[in-house]
């Protein structure tokens, strides 16, 4: 301290050194914040975007056509088999193909959902509805994990999880 400075003024020059670093840890802070909840609802968005495409079908079911598929063939990534209609105004088709599962297997009798304007199916019924969310399930997983460790909130993440692995261990025991 120079003898001719007066004692507050050297604390008052501390102080705007302490609240401008202070005030951009506050900034990071916030930025990896909003950087990590943008990536939490990204991968959230992004799980009930995949699933949607099945999920639509599968419970949106007015006016659509339902039956069932008895697979008899599958290949590489569909099975295929016969159709028989369950719902008013659906025809029979003798080949619908419904995409290759664990849950597939040839000679068994599935309840389907036919998309509209072809002749692909979707598994309908409980099973199916779980069984369209799982893409959903591993995106509750992986957001708990950043919700967890990036934002700090750790029942937050812990709820997550246990949601994406209800729904998971759901889907796998309906199927």
């Amino acid at each position: 301290m120079i003898p001719a400075m007066p004692a507050t003024a050297v604390r008052s020059h501390r102080r705007r050194g302490r609240t401008s670093r202070k005030g951009s840890v506050v900034a990071l802070r916030y930025g990896r914040l909003a950087a990590m909840g943008a990536l939490a609802v990204l991968i959230l968005v992004a799980g009930v975007w995949g699933s949607w495409g099945a999920a639509q079908h599968v419970m949106l079911t007015k006016g659509r056509e339902r039956g069932t598929v008895e697979v008899t063939r599958c290949g590489a990534r569909m099975c295929a088999g016969p159709y028989a209609p369950l719902s008013a105004g659906s025809t029979a088709r003798a080949r619908v193909e419904i995409e290759k599962s664990v849950a597939v297997r040839r000679g068994q009798r599935y309840a389907v959902v036919l998309k509209p304007g072809g002749a692909e199916a979707v598994r309908s019924g409980p099973a199916g509805v779980l069984y369209a969310w799982v893409p959903f399930g591993g995106a509750l997983l992986l957001a708990s994990v950043v919700v967890a460790g990036g934002l700090g909130r750790v029942r937050v993440g812990w709820v997550l999880a246990g949601s994406g692995v209800a729904l998971l261990t759901a889907a796998f025991v309906a199927i």
